[in-house]
Parts: C-alpha cells; structure tokens; sequence
C-alpha cells in the first residue's frame, strides 16, 4: 500500500515540484510507493482530510483563505491527524518563523528555496520514524490483546 502524502500549497508550480520530488522512483526504496495528493490551499485541505488517510502533510504558510499555521492547528486539534508527521515549507524562516512552527506542532521546518536531496531526507526521516512507532504500537497492542483474558462471544468476565 503506497504511502499518502497530502502537499498543500498555493502555488501550482512549486505543489509539482513538490510532487516530482517525492514520487521520483529514486526515493522510493527507501520509503516505498508514495502517492501525492494536492490542495492549493488551507481551506482545501481543511475539505481532503477527513475523506482519506495521509501518512505525512507538507504545507506551506503563507496561503490565501485559511493559512499554514491556521491549518496546522486544525490538524493537531484533530484525533484523526494529531500524530501524523507534519512539514512546512516556507520563504518565511526565520528562527522566531521556525519556532512558531514547531510550537504548533510541526515536526520540520523546510525553508524555500529547498534541494529535492533536502526535502527527500526530512520526508525519508519523518516517514520512516512513524512507521517504526506504528508498528512499536501494533506490536504493543497485539502483546496487550494476546496477555488480556479472553472473553467467550456474548459472555462476560467474572
């Protein structure tokens, strides 16, 4: 199953270079099949979100109707999206801009203008340290039910 990247940025040319970057079959070994959906913008992602899975967002900030950071909050006040690895790419990036970032909860911060080998290794990075969690907690989850005593159907414990 490939692995669903949501990039979300206004401007069309820098979402498809976003995208060339990361379904470059270069990249792939390393991570597996990607499959990049696109939102030009925080307002329309806002709308993708709750219709898929995404297993890393990428955004930009400064974008028309509702804005990275507006965005961000949403995403990390959502039970559904609260852990999944968040990147934003931005012209903004200052320390004070980086800070801000992160304090609302996203896990890197990538400054344009940016080198694919740059945007690939943070991607590789986040993607690969989530699914090492997913399946810590997958392998912790299946211990948990494995040890729990069982209960016959329509029965209950005594």
């Amino acid at each position: 199953m490939p692995r669903r990247i949501l990039v979300v940025e206004d401007s069309a040319s820098t979402r498809s270079l976003v995208r060339a970057i990361l379904e470059d079959p270069a990249f792939a070994p390393s991570v597996g099949a990607i499959e990049v959906t696109e939102a030009q913008s925080g307002f329309d992602a806002m709308r993708l979100l709750p219709r898929a899975r995404y297993d890393l967002i990428i955004t930009d900030i400064n974008m028309p109707d509702v804005n990275g950071l507006e965005l961000i909050h949403f995403i990390r006040r959502s039970a559904q999206y609260r852990s999944t690895p968040l990147v934003i790419i931005s012209t903004q990036a200052t320390p004070r801009d980086v800070e801000r970032g992160r304090k609302l909860g996203a896990d890197a911060y990538v400054p344009k203008p940016f080198t694919p080998e740059s945007l690939r290794g943070v991607c590789e990075g986040l993607l690969l340290t989530d699914a090492a969690q997913g399946s810590e907690r997958t392998k912790a989850q299946l211990e948990a039910s494995e040890d729990a005593p069982s209960v016959p159907p329509g029965g209950s414990r005594r």
